[in-house]
C-alpha cells in the first residue's frame, strides 16, 4: 500500500529516509515542488535519488555514496 504525504512532514521523511526508518517516499507529482525546495536545503541532498514513475509521481530513495 501506497502512502501520500503532505508538506508537513516532508522533513521528518527526508530524515528518516537518511536514517533508514524507511527505505523510500512517493511523492505526488503535485507535491514535489514543495518537497523538493525543502530536500534542497539538506546538507545531504546528494545521497538522495528521486525516481520519477508513470503519471508524473517521484520515488525518492537514499544512497550511501553521494551521486555525482
Amino acid at each position: 500500500m501506497k502512502v501520500w504525504y503532505s508538506m508537513n512532514n516532508f522533513e521528518l521523511l527526508i530524515n528518516q529516509l537518511r536514517n533508514g526508518e524507511i527505505k523510500s517516499v512517493d511523492i505526488k507529482k503535485s507535491d514535489f515542488l514543495s518537497f523538493r525546495e525543502i530536500l534542497i536545503k539538506d546538507d545531504e541532498f546528494k545521497h538522495f535519488r528521486g525516481e520519477a514513475k508513470q503519471g508524473g509521481n517521484i520515488v525518492f530513495t537514499f544512497l550511501q555514496n553521494p551521486r555525482s
